[in-house]
């Protein structure tokens, strides 16, 4: 068994059965191709190198053979390997993945020139109608060349998909490889959620009772960047709005944060665009404190705070957005009474689905949950919050 062969699939099987050519060219961050090559195969991908000649100055090939368990293709002979993988034919590949791809070979794809092995690969890859997806990797002034932006944009009115370069100092430098493993999942992968608008809302509210402390909670944030993970990965128009939270949320999910109940209150009002699906998994607060000013003295024997009922958000989002899907989250302490209490909060608030939950998840990986719809059907479900997160869509998306 080759040694790739032990690694595909092992972190998980988004990219089964799909095949992608790796188009290499003379960027230094050529160097990250054997890991992003690994990464593709982890998620399952069978992965063919094409390389440049200037690219194998930089990185050898037999390194990205080691990654990917196959030979890569260093020039074109007489088996035509630019039409056997990527022309019109019945076993092409499903993605041509140019990572990196310098200014030069932008330019020469914008203007149809293949004198390059990868250049080739992409004429045909264009012509015949394969997703095609270009990750600029060079030096800023480069970049931002008025010529070299314009061909961009000629690529991308051609179809072609662009992840865009980490700017940094004078550098466009090549995305995280999580980033570029994402768009290709988004690009190739089930995309059943293509074309859907889904809000996820996640984390926790943070009211200030001085100007210094706050009321929260333990919201670690993990389903919320779970579900729009995997929202984006599926195709969805996907959009977070995210409270206080520890989880850390990958740069290619679009984000607005919030703090408190009054910043989310603004946020539905000045964001009321059309949404499919909103799914509210923040912990938001029942109750809010009078803010005194200034720092509260230490040392005081007792402490009272001053607690009134916070607006209900959910209501809120039905009456701004009463055409969209919506789906809540419901915490208890035990499971007893979780799923009478769960559909109460459906039938109160005209919600479409509930999610039901104990406390003993809040900042852990695994989970159960009891999802609830609108004819009082229940559905229990185990695992870990990918996991869970794919359920829960999956459910909505049949209903």
């Amino acid at each position: 068994m080759h040694p790739a062969d032990e690694i595909r699939g092992i972190k998980s099987k988004k990219l089964s059965k799909k095949s992608i050519v790796l188009g290499v060219t003379g960027s230094i961050a050529a160097v990250e191709s054997i890991k992003l090559s690994r990464e593709l195969v982890r998620h399952g991908a069978d992965v063919y190198p094409v390389m440049s000649k200037a690219a194998t100055r930089i990185i050898h090939p037999n390194s990205l053979e080691f990654a990917t368990s196959n030979k890569p293709i260093i020039e074109l002979t007489g088996k035509a390997e630019h039409v056997s993988f990527c022309g019109l034919t019945k076993d092409r590949v499903d993605l041509l993945l140019i990572s990196p791809c310098t200014a030069n070979t932008i330019s020469k794809i914008a203007l149809g020139i293949d004198d390059t092995p990868v250049t080739t690969f992409a004429t045909t890859a264009i012509g015949s109608g394969i997703s095609t997806v270009i990750v600029p990797a060079m030096h800023l002034s480069m970049y931002a060349h008025k010529i070299v932006q314009e061909n961009i944009d000629k690529c991308k009115r051609m179809g072609i998909s662009f992840i865009d370069p980490l700017i940094s100092g004078n550098k466009a430098k090549m995305p995280s490889l999580d980033e570029i493993v994402e768009y290709t999942i988004r690009i190739i992968g089930k995309q059943d959620l293509k074309k859907k608008n889904i809000l996820i809302i996640g984390g926790a509210t943070a009211e200030p009772f001085d100007d210094i402390r706050i009321l929260t909670n333990r919201s670690s944030g993990k389903t919320a960047v779970a579900l729009a993970n995997n929202a984006f990965e599926r195709g969805a128009n996907v959009e977070l709005w995210y409270g206080h939270a520890k989880e850390e949320v990958p740069l290619h999910i679009p984000v607005k944060n919030f703090e408190t109940v009054k910043d989310l209150l603004n946020l539905l009002k000045n964001n009321a665009l059309k949404f499919d699906s909103i799914i509210v998994c923040a912990a938001i607060a029942d109750y809010l404190p009078k803010k005194q000013k200034g720092k509260i003295s230490s040392g005081k024997n007792k402490l009272v705070l001053d607690l009134s009922p916070a607006p209900k958000i959910i209501q809120k989002i039905r009456l701004i957005m009463p055409k969209s899907k919506i789906i809540a989250f419901k915490v208890e302490e035990s499971k007893e009474n979780l799923q009478e209490k769960s559909y109460q909060l459906l039938k109160r608030n005209q919600l479409d689905f509930v999610i039901g939950n104990t406390i003993s998840a809040f900042g852990k990986d695994e989970n159960e949950i009891l999802i609830i719809n609108k004819k009082g059907e229940s559905f229990h479900k185990k695992g870990n919050k990918e996991e869970l997160a794919n359920y829960i869509l999956d459910t909505i998306k049949r209903d």
